[in-house]
């Protein structure tokens, strides 16, 4: 009962309070996009049907929006040493 969880006898990695809420963050910046634009749609024209579809399509864009940022960027240094360790199916490293 006293096995590693790792089966390479290594520690596993846990992440930072900040790094685990940091989804959230992204989540909250487009929910506030959101509702943003659903405010301006409302003003403008007092339907809330439309007030409804400007929201979800704020969300939906700024979700993907913040995503491909979070892609673009380049892989930080205890990024990059995790995926020296990565091995393909055919025992080949990944890099």
């Amino acid at each position: 009962m006293t096995e590693s969880p790792q089966p390479d006898g290594t520690d596993p990695v846990t992440p930072s309070r900040r790094d685990r809420l940091r989804p959230l963050e992204l989540i909250g910046f487009s929910l506030v996009l959101a509702v943003f634009a659903a405010l301006v749609v409302l003003m403008v024209t007092r339907n809330w049907t439309l007030t409804g579809i400007a929201a979800g399509v704020a969300f939906i864009v700024s979700v993907m929006m913040v995503a491909l940022v979070g892609l673009g960027k380049s892989p930080s240094e205890e990024d990059r040493k995790a995926r020296e360790d990565l091995q393909g199916p055919d025992g080949t490293h990944y890099h």
